[in-house]
């Protein structure tokens, strides 16, 4: 991965609901999940959520693809594994054996927190 890419990629999860939808996405798998499913799951405005999922998909983080009147997004697992062996490429003091594996195993389900609507 280029620097301009780990710099495009990490500052488009530098926002909040876009890191929530980031990570509701990696949880779903690689199928992802419907727009609609997201905007309802996060509590967010589909206005506002066109907007996130059109930075993380300039940053190259997710793919979407049509299913009849759906719009499905799902995170690129291959972009996230390059993203963080572009930033572990140098630890442990050029020892990479001796750091944490990079690859992406999606493990067990944790909620991103649910944003509260206002009264």
């Amino acid at each position: 991965m280029e620097t301009i890419d780990a710099v495009t990629a990490l500052a488009a999860l530098a926002q909040d609901n876009r890191l929530d939808v980031f990570r509701l996405l990696v949880q779903a798998g690689p199928d992802g999940l419907p727009a609609g499913s997201v905007a309802h799951e996060l509590g967010l405005a589909p206005n506002t959520l066109t907007f996130h999922f059109d930075r993380l998909r300039q940053a190259g983080l997710v793919t979407v693809r049509r299913d009849g009147r759906s719009m499905i997004y799902a995170a690129r697992f291959e972009v996230m594994t390059d993203l963080l062996g572009f930033l572990t490429d140098n630890c442990c003091g050029g020892k990479p054996e001796l750091c944490a594996p990079t690859v992406c195993k999606p493990a067990t389900k944790t909620k991103p927190k649910t944003r509260e609507t206002a009264p």
